[in-house]
């Protein structure tokens, strides 16, 4: 006797392809990276000679996470297009997307905005309702202490919103004419370099090289990742290469250190040139791209990675987003509860303070905030699929049978 089990409903997707283990690893890793950089700045570590441009760049981390939702968030339409699975509705997705991002957000702005004193001193309607509303990289003013790395969700979530255009645009190049995404993909981060270039006019303060049009390489390149790996049994010995990870690594860690030169902008704040920017952006797009894609393109059933798929660094990543939340937070108590002055040094103590607090904390908006709120997603989605069916099921059962006629076709 066999059961048969209720179709997906359009609106939940199915999974086409599973978890991979090292992808939680790297996410974690480059929270930690973003948060390095961050006490590097405010230490004064950033400032010495050779050794500080190497911690200030850094900041190359937010490429991984970018490239990480291209990857992640594009594979479903990639897979999609080759007839492998199906891709969310737009509503299951936007819906996933904010319960994912938005409550443990929430709850850092009205900490920050309330409790810290630098930033609740100048606190006014207008920097609750930016921060609030993830646009504070349209309006001046707003990035706010305990609150500066919000530039970066604020990108994220911009591209959040733009993949489902994305997807539509590329809505032709499917079954055979799917071979057309990757050149497709790779134009899109190509033209995307030049936007710097451009004369977009902006009010004071605000620079539209902090907006989405700008970071499309990190985003593309894990796009690209995503229209590979359901090629890579397919891939030419040449492209077998990018699931070596000596090699990819290797040249990773070349296009951090030449990032971390003149070529990829100037040390500290200052603005780099248009084509400094193009040249970050594209270091960054090398930087994210070659980390993934031997964690990626890796043939099936190979050995685990020691140390990304370890209980640590899993750990780690699954608190990945409350430590990129938090961590600028904990650091501007850490200063004065320890009595250290900012930018007069202290770099080794303040970064072993700065992770032995945010750790728990990010444990803690985990179990108490991100968990929860996207259990509640999938509950909700749950039930609304279960109504869904019970719905569908029981107009199988009233719809009236209409008798066979006997036949000599039908005997037998």
């Amino acid at each position: 006797m066999t059961a048969t089990l209720p179709a997906p409903t359009a609106d939940v997707p199915t999974r086409t392809r599973g978890f991979v283990p090292a992808l939680e690893g790297m996410r974690g890793m480059a929270a930690l990276g973003v948060l390095l950089t961050h006490v590097a700045f405010q230490t004064g570590a950033a400032n010495t000679p050779v050794l500080g441009r190497i911690w200030e760049r850094f900041d190359m981390a937010v490429a991984v996470f970018f490239a990480l939702s291209g990857f992640l968030l594009w594979r479903p339409h990639a897979a999609k297009a080759r007839g492998l699975g199906a891709a969310p509705s737009v509503g299951y997705y936007l819906r996933h997307r904010a319960a994912r991002i938005l409550p443990a957000y929430w709850v850092v702005v009205a900490a920050v905005l309330i409790l810290v004193p630098s930033a609740a001193d100048t606190a006014g309607l207008r920097v609750w309702m930016s921060n609030l509303a993830l646009t504070q990289v349209f309006v001046p003013l707003t990035l706010t202490d305990g609150l500066t790395q919000m530039w970066s969700l604020s990108v994220e979530v911009a591209f959040y919103l733009v993949l489902p255009l994305l997807a539509f645009a590329v809505v032709r190049l499917r079954g055979a004419a799917a071979r057309w995404r990757i050149p497709a993909i790779l134009a899109l981060a190509a033209i995307s370099l030049s936007w710097n270039f451009l004369p977009v006019p902006t009010p004071d303060a605000i620079h539209a090289d902090n907006w989405l049009p700008g970071y499309l390489p990190w985003f593309a390149v894990g796009m690209l990742l995503a229209e590979l790996i359901d090629n890579r049994d397919q891939l030419s010995p040449r492209l077998g290469l990018l699931a070596n990870q000596p090699v990819m690594w290797s040249l990773a860690l070349v296009a951090f250190l030449f990032s971390a030169t003149d070529l990829g902008g100037p040390a500290g704040l200052t603005r780099a040139e248009p084509w400094q920017y193009a040249a970050k952006m594209g270091f960054g797009a090398i930087i994210g791209f070659a980390l993934l894609a031997p964690l990626v393109l890796r043939p099936p059933g190979a050995r685990p990675h020691r140390w990304l798929e370890s209980r640590v660094a899993a750990t780690i990543g699954r608190w990945s987003y409350g430590i990129f939340l938090w961590h600028l937070a904990v650091l501007s108590v850490v200063f004065p509860t320890f009595g250290i002055l900012p930018f007069q040094g202290n770099f080794t103590k303040v970064l072993i303070l700065t992770i032995a607090i945010t750790l728990p904390v990010a444990a803690a908006s985990y179990a108490l905030i991100e968990e929860p709120a996207r259990r509640f997603a999938r509950d909700r989605d749950r039930a609304k699929e279960a109504v869904a069916n019970a719905a569908t099921s029981e107009a199988a059962s009233t719809e009236p049978v209409e008798p066979v006629r006997d036949s000599g076709a039908a005997r037998g």
